[in-house]
């Protein structure tokens, strides 16, 4: 049992990290790949790059929330 502890704990490092928000907007931005891959709202072809691009506007508005100035 303590190595399965050990492994999700592991796990839960790993993805979730220092920051938790990424984590979730990550899954939020796979999600809505999967529904627009199911109901064909994009082509096949279109969703494997706007989830790429939505994944990159998660890590890039994550990074300049942490990177402004704080209130003095």
């Amino acid at each position: 049992m303590g190595v399965m502890k050990g492994f999700l704990h592991f796990c839960y490092d790993f993805v979730i990290g220092d920051c938790w928000q990424i984590a979730a907007g990550v899954a939020l931005v796979l999600v809505a790949g999967a529904a627009a891959a199911r109901t064909g709202l994009l082509p096949a072809l279109a969703i494997g790059p706007a989830v790429l691009v939505g994944v990159v506007l998660v890590v890039l508005v994550s990074l300049l929330r942490e990177a402004r100035p704080r209130g003095s």
